[in-house]
């Protein structure tokens, strides 16, 4: 038996999950090689003293894996590595928004059973990031993180330190690039200031006419002073006024065009519809209404909601391809307008 196994039996993991895990790291890191032949089940259930039924769950999870393979006869051994072994992949998402649920969807429809998928949610908290880099940094073949943090100096610089723990060979950044990270890890991004901007001259003919583009954004907004940097970039080539608020105004007047962010489900969108009827305004004709990001429920909104968005369809998908291919890159997502009848 190479090296001691050491499980924790009052631990918060259970035990075969701990067996599993060591026998994989073991693996990955190259102390049991391709052909090593692991210890029987009768074995190592008398020098641990964990149960013949647990060593066998870890075992199949192992063989379901493709890192173990199984001789009548013989015992369990160490598979040959080939495409036969499935990579175990974790997500670190911020949040399961409606966006996450669409780009883990394409991630996982992709991914097919090719994988081993686990997903945890740091809530762009750096401390609750750190913990489970820390219980985590050694146990899978690649991290696909949406690194969304507080945009401060101080922040940034401990995402920065924080991502350079993980191999750049298994690393792949979702929805945000942060470049100042050297190294062939793996990106699928947005670029905020810049998609806005040309999302929004994709309306170019009609955005040009009309008098004023309000955007309602919430304080709080991780990435909106970046939207509306490229609002300011649309309506400078545009020749139109602009405006920046935090709720939708009262006074709505014919012919603006309102930018909503973080209008996800109803957010602003009921409000804004509310006041234009009340100033006996119609939606799409004297008021334009565009949403910030596109879900299925945009199609149906108000006769068809309007809206500049990321794939986040294709953003899953090119991140599970990276994986599957085993070739990482920076990737720009797809960033349009689609078109409906609120613009």
């Amino acid at each position: 038996m190479k090296g001691k196994i050491y499980v924790v039996p009052s631990g918060r993991k259970p035990i075969y999950k701990q067996l599993t895990e060591h026998f994989q790291k073991d693996i990955r890191m190259g102390i049991l090689s391709p052909g090593d032949m692991l210890p029987s089940m009768n074995d190592l259930s008398r020098a641990t003293g964990i149960s013949k039924e647990t060593v066998k769950k870890a075992y199949a999870i192992l063989v379901d894996r493709g890192l173990v393979v199984p001789k009548q006869g013989k015992g369990f051994f160490v598979a040959e590595i080939g495409s036969s072994a499935k990579p175990s992949v974790l997500l670190l998402f911020d949040r399961l928004s409606i966006y996450k649920q669409l780009l883990f969807n394409s991630f996982a429809q992709e991914m097919s059973d090719r994988a081993e998928i686990t997903i945890l949610t740091h809530n762009q908290s750096l401390d609750l990031f750190e913990y489970y880099l820390d219980d985590h940094l050694d146990d899978y073949d690649y991290y696909v993180i949406t690194p969304h943090f507080p945009l401060d100096a101080e922040s940034q610089a401990r995402a920065l330190k924080l991502l350079s723990r993980v191999p750049y060979r298994k690393l792949i950044m979702l929805d945000r690039w942060m470049k100042e990270l050297p190294g062939n890890y793996g990106a699928v991004y947005q670029d905020f200031e810049n998609d806005a901007c040309d999302g929004l001259l994709a309306g170019r003919e009609k955005l040009s006419k009309c008098k004023r583009l309000v955007t309602v954004t919430l304080p709080a907004s991780l990435y909106g002073s970046m939207v509306c940097k490229g609002v300011e970039k649309a309506v400078a080539q545009l020749g139109i006024d602009a405006e920046y608020v935090t709720a939708v105004p009262d006074e709505i007047r014919r012919g603006d065009t309102f930018l909503l962010l973080n209008s996800q489900l109803d957010w602003g969108v009921a409000d804004l519809a509310r006041k234009i009827k009340a100033s006996g305004l119609e939606i799409g004709k004297d008021v334009g209404i565009i949403s910030y990001n596109e879900i299925a429920l945009n199609e149906v909104v108000l006769g068809g909601l309007t809206t500049i968005s990321a794939d986040f369809s294709e953003m899953g998908r090119l991140a599970a391809r990276m994986i599957l291919d085993r070739s990482l890159s920076k990737i720009h997502c797809p960033f349009g307008m689609t078109r409906r009848s609120t613009f």
